[in-house]
């Protein structure tokens, strides 16, 4: 009798024992009989176990006490349609599958991952950076104290992805152990909240949580892991069956709450429009605010409350003058009006002629070409170092602009940060897209898979262009696209770190010199514009050496989270709505 048939008998001897009623019940080793009325909390909300109890009624009621704010999920329920029938305005079925790998049948990878290790969280640090995990994936974090308080807990554990060299945690899990939360005959667990950080660089981060939480609960002694996934998942649901989960027949049902309304209702107008708008009217649309968009695909919506109206396109909106949009769309203009303000700027030209060109080359050795008008690193040429570069960088910025600039190339970490209102509201660092060799893919295979990953995480907004500028960055290496790269090595693809050509964005709000506050707001009262991102390079964002570089009057704010951009752009919008 294999581990299936043995959990059928189990499954069968449990549902008899429950008729029995579970108090008096003993299993015939006599382990302790199943607890009734089985609920666990995992901070994001409550977990309850249906097949524990005996009345629809009793569950029905468990799910309706859900706390403001949380997310609980009725796990295992076996007749959903007379659980449904009791609370058909409050509850719904949830469009999820149920997977389950049966933990005999598991077998472990030749190779481990590199760059990232898996364990349980083990640090108050952790648990904050856990909490940032999930807020970066907009999803319902658990409170750093819950996380903490539950370090030593046998029932909720919580697994974390941590890179080696900085321990940045850049994924998390929840692992639920039946047996610790109602004595399960059937010897299960599950999976819960699984979340890879969107800027994470590393390849599997999501495959090496699963896999590590199995093992972690075959050494307890259990005989399968439950995992519950959306439908329309095909990413996640690609991945688990390559792990050999096996879908059941098992329902989900939640409650029409908030959080979970596009499940239930299906998708509004606005959920068409991209990250950088959705993030400003849901704030909106929380506050009260009504939303009439008026161009989705590009990003324009008209927000309005009582006798005011306001047309945004993303972060644009009509407090921006015209004058200060063009002060930023021009990059030489914004060059001088900062450098007219005293504020620290790398030397810049306007090319005229090729031999004026190699002149400012021959001056600082390693220069940056760029258009002079354009948005999302197109046509940026990063660390020119020699003629021939320079002569095609300038014909590729011409395609985009007839005015190219030439700029000595500062070395430093590329920080972006955002004023709204005279404030800085976030800050972080971007870096340029990186891969890391399997020692099987081809350099072009493995941009094109973490290329995939970016769009996925971004809705589509950022992807790796397999360009001249690509090419370049990988045969200043050593690499041709078609070789190999060796298992474990990391190549940097593309030396601009803009989000819309694969770049991750890593926040250090908390870590932001005073001097380049000073500077960020400086900027923005010098171009005289509401809201802006100033893009700087600096050799640590927490000392305050600086250059700025250009200046954004449509800055992403949904590449910031967990800081508060939304609320406080919409604070500049709707002042009388601060604090709602």
């Amino acid at each position: 009798m294999n581990k299936e048939q043995r959990y059928r008998t189990r499954l069968a001897r449990s549902r008899s024992l429950s008729v029995l009623g579970n108090n008096e019940a003993q299993t015939p080793n006599n382990t302790p009989s199943m607890k009734e009325n089985a609920i666990v909390d995992c901070g994001w909300g409550r977990l309850i176990f249906a097949q524990t109890f005996r009345d629809n009624r009793k569950l029905a009621d468990a799910l309706l006490a859900e706390t403001p704010g949380k997310r609980d999920i009725a796990f295992y329920v076996s007749d959903p349609h007379v659980l449904l029938a009791l609370e058909p305005h409050n509850l719904f079925l949830d469009p999820s599958h149920t997977y389950r790998l049966w933990l005999d049948r598991y077998k472990a990878p030749h190779l481990r991952p590199r760059g990232f290790t898996i364990r349980l969280m083990n640090s108050h640090d952790d648990a904050q950076l856990l909490h940032r995990v999930y807020l970066s994936r907009q999803m319902i974090p658990p409170p750093v104290e819950f996380i903490w308080s539950n370090r030593t807990s046998r029932t909720v554990q919580f697994f974390v992805a941590a890179d080696t060299h900085t321990d940045e945690i850049i994924g998390a899990a929840t692992g639920i152990d039946h047996v610790e939360a109602f004595h399960d005959p059937e010897k299960g667990a599950s999976l819960w909240a699984l979340a890879v950080d969107p800027q994470a660089r590393h390849p599997g981060v999501g495959q090496a949580l699963v896999r590590h939480m199995a093992e972690y609960f075959i050494a307890r002694g259990r005989d399968y892991l439950d995992l519950s996934v959306f439908h329309d998942n095909r990413e996640a649901i690609r991945l688990y069956e390559r792990l050999k989960f096996k879908r059941i027949n098992v329902f989900t049902v939640k409650n029409k709450n908030s959080f979970n309304e596009p499940l239930f209702i299906g998708e509004q107008p606005q959920e068409k429009l991209n990250p950088y708008a959705k993030i400003i009217v849901r704030e909106a649309q929380r506050r009260g605010i009504s939303v009439d968009v008026l161009d989705a695909e590009a990003g324009f919506f008209e927000l309005s409350l009582g006798g005011r109206t306001i047309a945004c396109r993303e972060s644009l909106s009509e407090l921006t003058t015209s004058i200060a949009m063009s002060r930023c769309d021009d990059k030489a203009v914004t060059h001088r009006i900062l450098k007219h303000a005293k504020l620290r700027v790398p030397a810049q030209m306007t090319v005229t002629e090729i031999a004026q060109a190699e002149g400012f080359l021959d001056q600082f050795h390693s220069i940056v070409v760029k258009p002079a008008r354009g948005e999302q690193g197109v046509g940026i040429s990063v660390d020119v170092r020699d003629y021939p570069t320079l002569h095609k960088a300038i014909d590729d910025a011409r395609k985009y602009c007839d005015v190219v600039l030439l700029e000595e190339y500062v070395q430093g970490a590329d920080l972006r940060i955002i004023v709204i209102n005279g404030e800085v509201v976030a800050a972080a660092t971007r870096r340029p897209p990186r891969i890391q060799g399997t020692g099987q893919a081809s350099i072009r295979e493995l941009i094109e898979k973490q290329s995939r990953r970016r769009e996925a995480a971004t809705d589509g907004e950022s992807s790796i262009p397999v360009d001249g500028e690509t090419e370049r960055c990988v045969q200043d290496a050593g690499y041709k696209l078609d070789d190999t790269l060796p298992y474990g090595e990391y190549l940097t693809v593309r030396k601009t770190a803009n989000l819309h050509t694969g770049g991750t964005i890593h926040d250090v709000t908390a870590k932001l010199h005073p001097t380049l506050t000073k500077a960020a707001i400086d900027a923005a009262v010098a171009i005289n514009i509401p809201v802006t991102g100033l893009d700087f390079i600096v050799p640590d964002p927490g000392k305050e050496d600086y250059a700025i570089i250009e200046a954004n009057e449509r800055p992403g704010l949904a590449n910031h989270e967990p800081q508060p951009t939304a609320e406080r752009f919409i604070d500049l919008l709707f002042p009388n709505t601060v604090g709602h």
